[in-house]
Order: C-alpha cells, then sequence, then structure tokens
C-alpha cells in the first residue's frame, strides 16, 4: 500500500536479492511466473518484472504467487503487464494473495484455489506527514486507488464497485471455496491423497507475518459477507407483507353494491325465460301459487281470477 513501512517479511527474509520471485522459461513455449514475495519495497518491483516478462516469447504462463501484498501501484502495473501479454495466463494460488496480490492473481485468464488457500481484500493504507490540507490529499488519494482496485474485483466477480469497497473497508478474507463462491476465483484443485493413508495434505503454511492486518488469517477472521446485490422482486405469487388488497374472485366479478342492471350475459347455463317461468312474478302471486294446484277446489277456481294477469279488455267494462 502506499507509503506503507511495516512489512509482512520475516526479518530473516530481509535482505538484498528476491529469494521468491523467479520467471522460469518451461520450453514447449510455455513459461512459469512465481511470485513469492510482498510487491515493492524489499520484494517484487514492476520495474523488473516488466523486464524479464517482455523476454517472455511464449503462448502460456502459469502464475503461481504466494505474497501478503504490497504497493498499489506497482501490484496494479504487474497485473496490467500479465494482462497485456498474448500468452494464456492460468492463476495458482499457492498459499495466499492478499491485499495487492489479490488483483495480480486476478490478472488469470482462469484463476485456480489450491486447497487450504486464502486470499484477503481490503481497502488501501497509507502515512502521511503534513498539515491537515496533506492529510485529505492522502486520504482522497487512498479512496481513488481503493475505487481502483474494486472496480478489479467488480469486472472479475460482478456486483458493483460500492459493494466491493464494502467487503474492502471490513477486511474479507475468503476461504479456497469462499474465493470460488464470490467469484473471485474459478475452480479449487483437487487435493493430493496420500497413497498410504488416502487422507489430504496438511493445510499449506507460509512464514509471512500476518499480524500487519486485522486479521491474522482466515482462521481469525469473519466469514465473507454475502453479496449485497440489491435482491429480485418477490414472486407476486408468494405474499409479502406489503402487498395490495388482492383485486375481486374472477368468478361472479359482481361489483360491491347492486346496481340492479342485468348483467348482458347472465353466467348461467339455462336460457332466461325458463328461469323466468319457474319463479313467482310477484309476491302476491307467491302468497296464492298454492290455491292453483288441481286439488284446490271451488276454492281455486273462486280465487283463480284473483292472480290472472289484467288485459285492457278486462278492465273496459
Amino acid at each position: 500500500m502506499p507509503g506503507r513501512l511495516r512489512t509482512a517479511r520475516p526479518r530473516a527474509s530481509l535482505r538484498q536479492g528476491r529469494d521468491w520471485y523467479r520467471i522460469k522459461n518451461l520450453g514447449n513455449s510455455a513459461a512459469e511466473v512465481v511470485i513469492y514475495d510482498e510487491i515493492g519495497w524489499f520484494g517484487v518491483t514492476a520495474e523488473d518484472f516488466m523486464a524479464e516478462l517482455r523476454g517472455l516469447d511464449v503462448g502460456e504462463i502459469t502464475l503461481r504467487v504466494n505474497s501478503p501484498g504490497g504497493e498499489i501501484f506497482d501490484g496494479i502495473a504487474i497485473h496490467n503487464l500479465l494482462r497485456s501479454h498474448r500468452a494464456q495466463v492460468t492463476t495458482y494460488v499457492d498459499s495466499l494473495a492478499a491485499s495487492i496480490a489479490s488483483v495480480i492473481a486476478l490478472a488469470g485468464d482462469r484463476v485456480i484455489m489450491q486447497p487450504h488457500s486464502q486470499m484477503m481484500i481490503h481497502d488501501g493504507s497509507g502515512l502521511s506527514i503534513g498539515n491537515a490540507q496533506d492529510m485529505r490529499e492522502m486520504a482522497d488519494l487512498l479512496d481513488r486507488q481503493s475505487d481502483n482496485i474494486a472496480e478489479v474485483y467488480a469486472e472479475r466477480a460482478g456486483g458493483t464497485v460500492a459493494e466491493w469497497r464494502e467487503r474492502m473497508l471490513a477486511e474479507t478474507w475468503y476461504s479456497a471455496a469462499e474465493a470460488v463462491a464470490a467469484g473471485l476465483a474459478d475452480e479449487v484443485a483437487p487435493s493430493r491423497q496420500r497413497p498410504d493413508e488416502g487422507e489430504p495434505d496438511d493445510p499449506m503454511a507460509n512464514s509471512w507475518d500476518l499480524s500487519i492486518f486485522r486479521y491474522a488469517g482466515r482462521q481469525e477472521a469473519p466469514s465473507p459477507v454475502a453479496s449485497a446485490t440489491p435482491a429480485e422482486p418477490a414472486d407476486p405469487a408468494e405474499p409479502t407483507g406489503t402487498e395490495p388488497e388482492a383485486p375481486p374472485a374472477v368468478e361472479g366479478d359482481a361489483p360491491e353494491e347492486p346496481t340492479g342492471e342485468e348483467p348482458e350475459a347472465a353466467p348461467v347455463a339455462e336460457p332466461a325465460a325458463q328461469v323466468a317461468l319457474e319463479e313467482p312474478a310477484d309476491d302476491w302471486a307467491a302468497l296464492t301459487a298454492h290455491f292453483q294446484q288441481d286439488d284446490a277446489g271451488d276454492w281455486s277456481a273462486l280465487v283463480s281470477h284473483l292472480t290472472h294477469d289484467a288485459s285492457p279488455a278486462a278492465t273496459d267494462a
């Protein structure tokens, strides 16, 4: 990170030379690039890396990473140098790809996490000496560079820059499987089985001093937060507790209050005329209907005229 004075290298390793950085031509148009050191300062510098990478006229590059990170600008430069090379790049995170080393790892066309390996992302940090204006300028610089890094994660794994900044601010550690689930890697390499015991190898270890970070490795860190992308709209068939009232049922589809008007098409199978014959014409007809039965006798004849519809001829007398 810019201006970082602390180093994750063990003190015994702080000597001249880059013990854990090499580029090896494997022949048959293939090469192996190994970054087993910090980025910048005492470790891998972009200038030296570029000089060696340019000499590789190959079609395939295997990039092996085990690094706690380091200087942002050198890391971005190394990332872009690998991305611009004509070779197909396959990254293997052998143990740790933390901080800007995670950005370098994502330069691979395919990213493979070795068993028990880890990846860590966090916001840029730095040191500034000066007045308040100097501090504000440093804060703005760190925000710009952190947004720049978040864009790399978003381009690779999806999501927004703001979402990845949240994960970076939280200093998020991913196990091998969690890195794949987050979209930062493509697969976890299968574990090698011991022929005598049939058990996986012991977890990979490294000699980095991870106490310089908020969490000293994935075992000390909380689980990664799930994606913060907005959830898709809920299925209309599922109640949400805030849905509007359901529309009237299809059957009947009648208004809430009667209007007195018959619908144009009656929702019954029988003709309307037949229904009318089966129903009394009015209240008086309903009251005297039983008198019209055959067994009503003389009384029926006496009152039958009361139930007949009046006609103009009958009223002219």
